[in-house]
């Protein structure tokens, strides 16, 4: 796990600055404070900074160089399966003399192209020149677990595990109106682009070839939708999925250094803790995130469960300075406004966790798998919700928080809007009404995704809805994963995410998933010997944060919310027409939908008095 940066001039005859190339590895720190390298050559250079996970002796320095001398490579992410190609390679002629997946990645690049990249079981983001050929190729990985940036910029190509780095090399912060639409209808910006003008995303499961004359070439090398169709057929999927996830959960283990585990005391996190037992792991230490509101904790659980299991467990509840400066770091580590609002206790749990661990695994995906979300029942009967639109002024849903969002969720009038909205916590009406802004996102990626989903599960909303989560909010959550531990310096492994699974589940029935009033019924029907029931049957929390009473009652945020109702944002454009203090005077009198309404517009000023500012002024936003 590291962070990785580079520049190239398409000017051939133009020299990268070591000095431009450096500021922006360094602005990488928190990815790899285990090591440092630099490599330039005339009108390219990469910069990396390393967290020493496998090898963690000198061998593993980056960038890595190939023993004929015709490609550099910088990495970020782990080859979880990478000993399985020593056999080969050793075959071939290559001399292995490291402990590191980096080595056997760039050696089977060298033999096998990327070719070799639908072998590899992993999580990566790296970049590659080939000194011969002068093209550089960048490459991510199948579901985007580890982020990749780039910006064309007076005739340069820039790139960084994180945006931080761009804006330190010169590309200008710039808000691009497309993607602050999208940011407000859609809660996060899909697909290739971002937030910012000119910034853009290397697409999960992709590659990108640039060549010394401009000519750009991207291409899809996973692709989802084909492996669900191609998927043979699964003859007992509880067994299928056991044998599975634990050799997922096996492969997640590689590593030279101590792995712990996020234990939310949910399902999912409990599954994992609950096969490493199960498979005989000793002194697993885990990490929980608390409340004192009862209603949003489950910390209760997740003690029980490794006290049953008998291993480590540490839990951290953040409150008051503590959450309002963990708020603020996020921020930075995230590049963007927050949007899932766990971001500071994320952050927190990490930092207590790093002294003790330098990889976390989570069971992130999941949800998003095998139709964890309440949201979905919505999708189930789509003729019942438009029943439900003609009932608005019946009390029964006008006066109850959820039933009153799912009567907002059902004015939606088509198939394809009730899935592009599914995730979000207000709809088109709402933002007219509430900000007085008309006019929705292109949203061009997400309809795409949508069009792949309607072809491979046709009258299925449930179905489609899954898929388009997987392309879309899944990615927002990998991101924010990575951000928040890699702030602390830790990796953050996903054993749901294995490909496998992805492709396996996507290919079966849909009473695999739905089945029961929490949906993952295969998860639950895999499990049902190795957890007890009272994981198997608790309501679903997830990581749910109470910031309604974080800012009105917190004394930490008080001279924040000050600031906010005078925040410069109100003055934007597309801002300009919103009432802060009336949503502020809303939240305050206990307006339960309020604070939906309230926090994107919270997390934009907090990112841009603290965040922007450190890049740009506020006059160069838009």
């Amino acid at each position: 796990m590291c962070g990785i940066n580079g520049i190239l001039h398409l000017q051939s005859q133009k020299k990268v600055d070591e000095r431009l190339l450096a500021r922006m590895r360094d602005a990488l720190e928190h990815r790899g404070p285990d090591d440092k390298g630099l490599f330039v050559e005339n009108n390219i250079g990469f910069g990396h900074r390393r967290l020493s996970i496998l090898d963690v002796s000198a061998a593993g320095h980056q960038p890595f160089l190939s023993d004929d001398g015709r490609y550099v490579m910088v990495f970020n992410g782990e080859i979880y399966n990478f000993k399985d190609f020593y056999a080969e390679l050793k075959s071939k002629g290559f001399d292995i003399k490291t402990n590191s997946d980096t080595e056997v990645l760039l050696k089977l690049f060298q033999l096998h192209g990327l070719k070799m990249l639908h072998r590899l079981n992993g999580m990566f983001a790296f970049a590659i020149w080939d000194k011969s050929e002068k093209k550089l190729l960048l490459v991510r990985d199948r579901m985007g677990v580890k982020p990749l940036y780039y910006s064309f910029y007076n005739e340069t190509l820039y790139f960084g595990s994180e945006q931080k780095a761009l804006f330190t090399a010169g590309v200008p912060l710039k808000i691009a109106q497309d993607g602050l639409e999208e940011y407000i209808f859609n809660r996060f910006v899909a697909g290739e682009n971002t937030l910012y003008e000119n910034v853009k995303k290397v697409l999960p499961g992709h590659t990108m070839i640039i060549e010394e004359s401009g000519k750009i070439t991207i291409e899809k090398w996973w692709d989802l939708k084909n492996e669900i169709q191609q998927h043979s057929k699964i003859s007992n999927p509880v067994d299928w999925f056991r044998d599975t996830f634990d050799d997922s959960l096996k492969l997640r283990m590689v590593s030279d250094v101590p792995v712990g585990v996020l234990l939310s005391g949910g399902l999912d996190s409990s599954s994992i803790l609950a096969s490493l037992h199960h498979h005989k792991y000793k002194d697993i230490q885990t990490f929980n995130i608390g409340f004192k509101e009862q209603e949003h904790d489950e910390s209760h659980l997740a003690k029980m469960l490794t006290e049953k299991l008998h291993y480590g467990f540490h839990t951290l509840q953040l409150e008051n300075q503590k959450l309002h400066d963990n708020l603020i770091a996020a921020t930075y580590f995230q590049d963007e406004p927050l949007m899932h609002l766990s971001e500071p206790h994320l952050l927190g749990i990490s930092q207590v966790a790093k002294p003790s661990v330098k990889v976390l695994l989570s069971g992130e995906g999941a949800d998003e798998l095998m139709g964890g979300y309440v949201r979905y029942k919505a999708l189930q009967f789509p003729t019942l919700l438009h029943s439900i639109a003609t009932l608005g002024s019946i009390d029964m849903f006008a006066k109850k928080p959820r039933y009153e969002k799912l009567l907002r969720y059902a004015q939606i009038k088509n198939n394809q809007d009730l899935i592009l909205f599914n995730g979000c916590n207000m709809y088109p009406d709402d933002i007219l009404h509430t900000y007085g802004i008309g006019k929705a996102p292109d949203n061009d990626y997400r309809k795409q995704i949508y069009k792949d989903a309607k072809s491979l599960y046709p009258d299925n909303l449930r179905r489609q809805a899954l898929y388009f989560d997987q392309h879309t909010y899944l990615c927002s959550l990998l991101d924010r994963n990575d951000r928040c531990t890699m702030g602390a310096s830790i990796e953050c492994r996903e054993p749901f995410l294995d490909q496998r699974l992805i492709a396996g589940l996507g290919s079966l029935e849909d009473k695999w998933l739905f089945k029961g009033k929490k949906g993952k019924f295969i998860l639950k029907s895999a499990m049902e010997q190795r957890l007890p029931d009272e994981i198997l049957k608790f309501r679903k929390v997830g990581l749910s944060t109470p910031w309604g009473d974080y800012i009105t009652k917190s004394p930490a945020f008080k001279d924040e919310l000050e600031s906010f109702s005078n925040s410069e944002i109100f003055r934007m454009p597309f801002f300009e027409n919103i009432n802060s203090k009336k949503l502020i005077h809303s939240l305050e009198r206990g307006d339960a939908n309020a604070i939906s309404y309230i926090m994107p517009l919270f997390m934009m000023h907090i990112w841009m008095k603290n965040y922007v500012s450190q890049f740009s002024s506020v006059l160069d936003l838009m």
